[in-house]
């Protein structure tokens, strides 16, 4: 089978795809066979060298986090009706970048039914951690929401969630082609490409109760001081090098709750229930994934560029036929 794997850190070109042996399920796993992996903006800071004490990995290694596909084997100790069933698994060590992945049969989420694979790949991290937020920062009816990155797959959710919850959201992104997609999710919207960028968030809003950051650095120390005093500020994205730098002193001064990515990274079984509640939203048409690119598994090397040089809209997806 074709896997991605990444012999030393370096430019996207460092994905290099090379044939391994099929995977042998032992007791209590399984083997998927991969329609869609999905593709997080943090592999590209890892692949890079840039993980940090966040993401301490090490070369060699398979890249990717989370699959969807089909049950096409079982090992021992595993109930037999799992063969053919649609499933999503996050793949931990083992890497997601691969036509046909080894999972522990107890890491597996059925698919609802009607719901498609590349629907599930895109929202197995990035909807567990936005109902995740959701939960921390409990957006309130008439709440003052700024969304930043909100042009990424997470971004993208995070809107349909606080306008959901009764939020009047501002998506903050870069570039028409974003800002256009998010506005037909009740957004106004903003493109802090722009010097004024937190003048026109202001404009539209006035002062924030909530900031959903996924951006990071110098955008969302910029969002901060917008923040109301008794609001809330969520530092969970660093697409521009690091997370915000709030000064944890004034925000208490302030009454501002300031919360981190620690929030929401939940232990498997955690995981594995969000991921579920995502799934099931997404098959009741209650929110809806935006795909922006797919690529197929051996360029793999694009997905990444694409990502890391911002042309990338909404999700990308590594697809393996």
């Amino acid at each position: 089978m074709r896997v991605v794997e990444v012999a030393r850190f370096g430019a996207p070109e460092v994905l290099t795809v090379v044939e391994a042996p099929d995977p042998v399920p032992g007791p209590g796993e399984v083997v998927v066979d991969v329609v869609a992996a999905e593709v997080l903006w943090v592999e590209t800071m890892i692949r890079s060298g840039n993980g940090g004490p966040y993401f301490p990995v090490q070369p060699p290694y398979r890249p990717g986090a989370g699959v969807a596909g089909t049950v096409t084997a079982a090992g021992a100790g595993v109930a037999g009706d799992w063969i053919g069933r649609r499933v999503a698994a996050a793949t931990g060590d083992h890497g997601g970048y691969v036509e046909r992945a080894l999972l522990p049969a107890g890491d597996l989420i059925e698919l609802p039914d009607g719901l498609a694979c590349t629907d599930a790949a895109a929202v197995l991290h990035d909807g567990t951690t936005a109902l995740g937020l959701m939960d921390v920062v409990e957006i309130k009816p008439g709440d003052r929401v700024l969304v930043t990155a909100a042009g990424g797959g997470m971004g993208a959710l995070l809107v349909q969630l606080a306008h959901a919850a009764g939020g009047r959201v501002v998506a903050a992104a870069r570039g028409r082609d974003k800002l256009e997609r998010l506005r037909r999710w009740g957004a106004e919207v903003v493109d802090y490409a722009t010097p004024d960028w937190t003048a026109s968030v202001a404009a539209a809003v006035g002062g924030l109760d909530v900031v959903l950051d996924g951006a990071g650095g110098r955008y969302g120390r910029a969002a901060f001081d917008l923040v109301v005093p008794g609001g809330r500020f969520s530092a969970h994205g660093t697409p521009s090098g690091a997370f915000a730098p709030v000064d944890r002193d004034a925000a208490a001064a302030r009454g501002i709750t300031v919360t981190g990515i620690e929030r929401v990274q939940f232990p498997p079984g955690r995981f594995r229930e969000y991921a579920a509640r995502a799934l099931h939203e997404v098959a009741a048409g209650r929110l809806t994934p935006l795909i922006g690119q797919t690529y197929p598994l051996d360029r793999a090397a694009e997905a990444h560029t694409a990502i890391e040089n911002r042309s990338a809209v909404g999700k990308t997806l590594l697809l393996t036929s």
